[in-house]
């Protein structure tokens, strides 16, 4: 009799493992796919970025700072960056075009010039994009987290080798209230 019960006993166990162990590969599968999304999007803003400094230097030839920084970030290899490295490089750049962007507001022709109104757009477009992904990669990270720090999965978790994800987080400047005077 206690053998059948602790062969049930093993047996649940064992589903339980297999079954657990099938979710962190689902988990893990999605938190992939979803920064795959999200990298395509962080490319094309890394590759639009020359583009969009060339056109506003011309403009605002003493923002030296501002474009040093920006071109040392971009002068990395995106390709060979690990994933954490991408989100940390690319919330700073996030950080640069903001000022980068700033400047246009001080120089009228810069805003009316064709050639920056073109990529200011195609910018646009690709933070809201970025955006988006950032949602869904944040979702799947948070899905993926809660399953490798909660008890009993933790132990799966462990046993296996799985681990937390980082989130994409906003930054310091876009956390801050917006201020409007009139």
């Amino acid at each position: 009799m206690w053998i059948y019960l602790l062969m049930a006993l093993l047996l649940l166990l064992f589903l339980y493992i297999f079954i657990t162990y099938n979710r962190f590969v689902t988990y893990k599968n999605r938190v992939e796919e979803a920064f795959s999304t999200m990298d395509v999007y962080l490319k094309k803003r890394w590759d639009l970025v020359p583009n969009l400094v060339e056109v506003v230097k011309g403009y605002a030839k003493h923002e030296k700072e501002t474009f040093k920084e920006i071109v040392s970030l971009r002068n990395e290899i995106y390709d060979h960056m690990k994933t954490n490295d991408k989100i940390d490089k690319n919330e700073k750049l996030s950080s640069q075009l903001n000022k980068l962007m700033a400047l246009s507001e001080a120089y009228p022709d810069l805003k009316a010039n064709v050639n920056f109104q073109d990529l200011s757009d195609k910018l646009k477009q690709i933070e809201e994009d970025i955006a988006n992904a950032r949602k869904y990669y944040n979702g799947t990270v948070r899905i993926m987290n809660n399953k490798v720090q909660m008890v009993p999965s933790n132990l799966v978790a462990k046993l296996f080798g799985f681990q937390s994800y980082k989130m994409f987080e906003a930054l310091e400047d876009e956390r801050k209230n917006v201020q409007v005077k009139l």
